[in-house]
């Protein structure tokens, strides 16, 4: 009991940074919330054959709340283009749907390690943004079929909301930023809704799991995570206008970087 306290206390902290950052700076919280929990989690009693699963779980299931409100405020604004979800809502719902059960196939140890490089990958492109150079002319319907299905399996199995992915493919596209970022954010809660509930199937008879979990979602950190960083991104938001969010981001990528290479050497 005194541990599931610690735990809970400690992600209402975790969550408080991962939505400040994630106001100032518009990133996912995912790519510092599963290794957060790859630490935190064993004192729990999470087994090492089952946490790197519960980890991203448990990180995805943290996005649905957080990608809502921010995709609500970017449809308010006009900036989710709604006629782009008929030719890529099927494959967005079905790969994510299906990354919990792809991830129940994989040993944790290669999951932590596919997701230490993404976590590489990612802060790279942070430090130095990739800028597609735009395409005029939309794929077809089986390409952006296809692209949002293989987009929201990785995002599924990294544990994060997919706009890393969508808007340089969107801004490729010919998309426009603003509708790109509003489009990722309304995808991000679907893929967050339709993957938690694939690891809560593939979890259910999952051996070696601790009390409060819910197939491979772990409730007590669900819940300081998302209570924290519901309050606290308002906050982060309003600091954008106002700190160097360019730096920010270099510093942030660095840390980054840290992070995924020291989970790449422990794996």
């Amino acid at each position: 009991m005194d541990n599931l306290l610690l735990i809970f206390s400690i992600c209402l902290l975790l969550g408080s940074f991962v939505g400040f950052m994630a106001g100032l700076l518009g990133i996912g919280g995912g790519l510092i919330i599963v290794p957060a929990l790859l630490y935190l989690l064993p004192w729990v009693g999470v087994e090492s054959s089952q946490l790197t699963h519960v980890a991203i779980a448990t990180s995805l299931a943290s996005i649905i709340l957080t990608s809502f409100s921010s995709a609500l405020a970017h449809h308010k604004r006009g900036n989710v283009p709604w006629n782009l979800f008929k030719p890529m809502l099927p494959g967005i719902m079905l790969g994510a749907l299906a990354s919990g059960f792809i991830s129940e196939k994989i040993p944790s140890a290669d999951l932590q390690t596919a997701f230490s490089i993404f976590v590489i990958l990612m802060a790279i492109q942070m430090a130095f943004p990739f800028k597609p150079k735009a395409n005029e002319q939309m794929p077809a319907f089986t390409v952006l079929f296809l692209v949002s299905s293989i987009i929201a399996i990785v995002a599924g199995l990294m544990g994060i909301g997919g706009g890393v992915l969508f808007v340089p493919f969107l801004s490729y596209c010919g998309i426009q930023m603003r509708s790109a970022v509003g489009f990722s954010s309304v995808t991000g809660c679907l893929i967050a809704l339709a993957g938690t509930t694939g690891y809560i199937i593939a979890g259910l008879n999952a051996p070696d799991l601790p009390q409060g979990t819910i197939g491979f979602i772990y409730l007590p950190a669900l819940f300081g995570i998302v209570i924290s960083s519901m309050l606290v991104a308002p906050l982060g938001v309003k600091m954008a206008s106002v700190w160097p969010t360019a730096v920010l981001k270099k510093i942030f990528a660095l840390l980054l970087m840290v992070i995924g290479l020291k989970m790449a050497i422990t794996a």
